[in-house]
């Protein structure tokens, strides 16, 4: 399987919450169009409802993204259910909330092998139930205990250090990012600390430190940039060596890439 950087040598393109730039983010739509696009990872936000599934959401409420209201957390999986998550896009269709369930049955059933980088979200109500749950879900599927961090088909993300740290003190294997767009990332520290395989900076962060890739490689983390979807952000990117781009784009990024030198 493709575990870094394409075969090219170029970046590997993550769908942020699927093709998000064209269809509803985090709607089964967007994930199977990402993959139709050819990308190499698809990435989603997950958030823990009342009754303890593990649902697609990036806000701490439904307001936003569904024709409904409400916090995710105080909501069971069937009151989501009641709601439209894909029409307020524009040119979107009806579509339910995603569970990671069917987000996961999608990605490991699909024709070609694709990474998932599952987002676990804090502070939240659950606290690390969050990472407890995720893990009990991606030893079901088989995922939770990979051979080598390098051929795991997920990966856990997160802005918060103790989430990462949960994380690699229960699947040491199982590789995580720190995401964030402070000194502790920049620095390294924070993700020394917790023993995170890679690093998350946001495009900005990139722009002003791209020393950041050169330094994380030194300490043997990958970098995963977000979120990139302009033309000169995807050739900085491809310049530095980052690993993986996360893109709300990501048949565009692919075609940027062909023409990256």
């Amino acid at each position: 399987m493709n575990t870094g950087v394409s075969r090219s040598g170029k970046p590997a393109v993550v769908a942020h919450r699927g093709a998000s730039g064209e269809l509803a983010e985090h709607t089964l739509a967007a994930y199977e169009l990402a993959l139709d696009q050819g990308a190499d990872g698809l990435e989603c936000d997950v958030r823990l409802t009342a009754d303890g599934e593990l649902v697609c959401i990036h806000d701490r409420t439904i307001d936003r993204t569904s024709d409904g209201s409400g916090v995710v957390s105080e909501l069971t999986l069937a009151e989501l259910r009641e709601y439209d998550f894909g029409s307020w896009h524009a040119g979107g269709r009806a579509a339910h909330v995603l569970t990671l369930r069917e987000l996961l049955e999608l990605t490991l059933d699909w024709h070609r092998p694709v990474r998932l980088f599952i987002e676990t979200k804090h502070p939240v109500r659950f606290g690390s139930e969050v990472e407890l749950r995720l893990l009990e879900m991606l030893h079901e599927f088989g995922v939770g205990s990979p051979p080598s961090a390098d051929h795991s088909r997920a990966v856990v993300i997160s802005f918060s250090a103790a989430g990462v740290w949960r994380i690699r003190r229960s699947a040491p294997i199982l590789p995580t990012i720190l995401l964030g767009d402070t000194a502790r990332i920049i620095g390294g520290t924070a993700a020394t600390a917790v023993g995170a395989t890679g690093v998350g900076p946001s495009i900005e962060t990139l722009r002003v430190h791209p020393d950041l890739v050169d330094r994380a490689a030194a300490a043997g983390r990958v970098t995963y940039c977000w979120t990139c979807d302009e033309r000169p952000d995807v050739q900085l990117c491809a310049d530095l060596g980052v690993r993986w781009v996360a893109t709300n784009h990501p048949a565009r990024v692919r075609d940027w890439l062909v023409t990256v030198d």
